[in-house]
């Protein structure tokens, strides 16, 4: 129930007593502690491992979610706080992801799009794709106005499945990744980043380019897998 003794229409009293649909704020709370460490928006370590794409894909479906369930509140525009959150916590990944500041990444992915209601800033990842439409994914946009003719679906949500599509695709395209040679490929694997760099030790090319792009993953011929675990010199890895 509203109540406002401020709101008068007519001589009246125009909001007390009347029902109205409202955004929680132990709800806004809830929603914004999965991105929050220590009462501050804090980054994802299990999207560390996606492309840009897929890490701003997932950020824009759970916060487009939110927002389009609560459309029919008359103070939706509470969410700004959710977005906000949400938004530096996506900024912290990319910018952890890419060794870089928040700032640079606000400004690389930064887009406006039009909307019934005017143009919106927005987060904005691209992939090319020679010849078809490029893949799209964005953050924002969406406009915290009510909306009257809005339907609420209210199902029991699955956490989503993040899936590590990018070790699939070096799968995939069948090339060595220290010769070049094409064919048949294996994944060499180490158990932890920290193996890599042993102190006063020289390290293969191989592993240096590992611990350079943080993966403990390395797809290779039959031949390479071979030299790797027979620790022989290794020859100039492919571009």
């Amino acid at each position: 129930m509203l109540h406002n003794d401020r709101k008068v229409t007519r001589g009246r009293r125009s909001a007390n007593g009347i029902v109205s649909l409202r955004v929680p704020v132990a709800a806004i709370k809830a929603k914004s502690a999965p991105y929050l460490a220590r009462g501050k928006p804090a980054r994802r370590p299990q999207l560390m491992n996606e492309d840009d794409h897929t890490i701003v894909a997932a950020y824009g479906a759970e916060y487009r979610g939110i927002v389009q369930y609560y459309l029919l509140a008359g103070n939706v525009a509470r969410l700004y706080r959710l977005h906000w959150v949400m938004e530096t916590s996506l900024l912290k990944t990319l910018a952890d992801k890419h060794r870089s500041s928040v700032t640079k990444m606000a400004r690389k992915y930064k887009a406006t799009i039009d909307t019934p209601h005017g143009p919106r800033k927005c987060l904005e990842a691209r992939v090319e794709r020679g010849g078809r439409k490029p893949l799209v994914a964005r953050f924002g946009g969406i406009p915290l106005r009510r909306r009257q003719d809005a339907v609420i679906s209210d199902r029991a949500l699955v956490p989503g499945i993040i899936r590590h599509k990018e070790l699939v695709t070096r799968l995939l395209a069948d090339r060595c990744e220290i010769c070049g040679h094409a064919g048949k490929v294996h994944v060499h694997q180490v158990r932890k980043l920290a193996d890599l760099r042993k102190p006063g030790q020289p390290q293969p090319a191989w592993a240096e380019q590992m611990a350079r792009r943080r993966r403990k993953t390395l797809v290779v011929c039959q031949p390479c897998h071979d030299t790797i675990h027979a620790g022989q010199p290794h020859p100039p890895l492919a571009s």
